[in-house]
């Protein structure tokens, strides 16, 4: 829903007209469902589609409800063009879809959470509902909070001083949060918002909003209203304050917003990719201005912060599907090991290997696991190399390359040769005939053999997966000592 901060008095102008404004439920939804189950299939439908409910119609969008923000994700990030192609089929006018997360649970009909939240809405003075303005981009996500911002050493400083500007407690104006792509930011700004909001007009926006609000302002002779509301906020969040570089005339009127919010004493909080003195082609005494503040970075997720997180997730969809999908502690491991360069693709490989379980009635075992984020490991074809596994398997079992390729089918080199073959299929994407190739044009049929065998040990021989767990270990982490 578009809830968004405004002045008390713009509250007064907007807050009955508006709730007025709600159209009556036109649509067919039974029948735009049935579209999307044969437009997108129905192993799709049953997973993420189904769990689609239209809570209200608007002249030009549609309020839609799923039951977690877990769901709303995956839905936004890979079918929310194809929904809305099969909606605008219905009513050509829906141009937008936004989605509310409710807990059908804890709800008896549509009706009742109609009524609820828009008596809700009715009784926030600084929050208005307002529709076809600019102001709906300022949203602040209540899933997006403090309570559910994982820190560790990589990650504290900033969170703190969030802290402590939340709690109007400190004296960093500017605060500066800067960092790479997917690292929490965007979050913590939020959970500022959602903080401040109770007693407090809030703006909360990205860079290349303020910049197309500009533009617009400014082709409809309207800067006196832009102005207006920009320098006359409690608190300004601004997020990746990167993308301003070069566009002259918009820095002129940030810089001149800025010194106004300033001299009120408004509380700004910006947030970049890259600290202020590494801005590029951004006015210097913009940076300056930055610089005069909190400068705080937050840096790549250290291991301690990513097997909390793995973990976290793991237990939020363990709970959200009743132990269904219980993930693995190798493959949580594995997942803390290998993602490192974000928070967000952390959650993404998460989310991926629940889908696989979803659509596969099943947990992904490592291998799977391993081609399920093959485009999100560090873990490259160049890395695992079936000569890097040969050669380890070798020195563990203490014989030679060649002795291991041969033909000879004594003990003492099929088992270190079958160990080799299951390690490769498990932990490279080769195909059976190509794995068949590297280790002297053995058949396909052999291959199979090989990793059956080893298969079936393992469930016998604890020795045999001891073996297994160190020669993994050691080809895939490098840890000398575990062998």
């Amino acid at each position: 829903m578009v809830l968004t901060q405004c002045s008390p008095q713009m509250s007064n102008t907007f807050k009955n007209n508006n709730l007025n404004k709600l159209k009556p439920q036109n649509l067919d939804w039974n029948s735009i469902q049935i579209e999307m189950k044969n437009k997108l299939g129905n192993d799709i439908y049953e997973s993420w589609l189904k769990k689609i409910n239209l809570v209200e119609e608007f002249n030009n969008y549609l309020l839609l409800s799923v039951p977690t923000r877990f769901i709303r994700d995956w839905i936004t990030s890979r079918y929310l063009d194809q929904i809305l192609q099969v909606i605008k089929t219905h009513n050509k006018n829906i141009i937008r879809i936004e989605f509310k997360i409710i807990d059908e649970k804890n709800l008896d009909t549509k009706t009742n959470f109609n009524k609820e939240n828009f008596h809700l809405i009715k009784n926030q003075e600084n929050v208005s509902f307002i529709e076809e303005s600019y102001l709906q981009y300022n949203r602040i996500d209540p899933n997006k909070r403090f309570e559910n911002f994982i820190t560790s050493s990589s990650n504290k400083l900033a969170y703190e001083a969030s802290r402590k500007v939340s709690e109007n407690s400190s004296s960093y104006n500017p605060l500066y949060i800067y960092g790479g792509v997917g690292m929490g930011k965007t979050h913590l700004l939020n959970s500022i918002g959602y903080e401040l909001k109770k007693n407090n007009k809030i703006m909360f926006i990205s860079a290349e909003r303020f910049m197309y609000q500009f533009v617009k302002s400014i082709k409809a002779n309207d800067m006196v209203k832009f102005k207006d509301y920009f320098r006359n906020t409690d608190v300004l969040l601004i997020d990746d304050i990167q993308f301003m570089n070069g566009k002259e005339a918009m820095q002129e009127e940030f810089f001149h917003t800025f010194n106004a919010l300033f001299d009120r004493g408004s509380q700004i909080i910006v947030s970049a990719d890259r600290a202020p003195n590494k801005l590029s082609r951004i006015q210097e005494r913009i940076k300056s201005r930055f610089s005069g503040g909190l400068v705080v970075d937050i840096q790549k997720p250290d291991f301690e912060l990513r097997k909390k997180i793995v973990q976290k997730k793991s237990d939020e969809l363990d709970s959200l599907y009743s132990g269904q999908f219980k993930i693995s502690e190798e493959v949580k491991e594995f997942i803390s090991n290998e993602i490192t360069a974000s928070i967000r693709e952390l959650v993404g490989s998460v989310n991926r290997i629940v889908s696989f379980s979803r659509i596969y009635k099943k947990m992904p075992t490592l291998s799977e696991t391993k081609v399920v984020l093959k485009d999100l490991l560090n873990l490259t074809e160049n890395k695992v190399t079936i000569d890097l596994i040969q050669t380890l398997v070798c020195k563990f079992f203490k014989i030679s390359k060649n002795e291991m390729l041969s033909s000879r089918r004594s003990r003492y080199l099929v088992r270190p040769r079958q160990t080799a073959i299951y390690l490769t299929k498990i932990l490279t994407s080769k195909s059976l005939p190509e794995i068949g190739r590297e280790f002297s044009n053995r058949d396909h049929t052999t291959i199979i053999h090989s990793v059956k065998t080893i298969e079936k040990l393992k469930q016998e021989d604890s020795e045999m997966v001891d073996n297994i767990n160190k020669l993994k270990n050691q080809i895939l982490y490098n840890k000398e000592n575990e062998i």
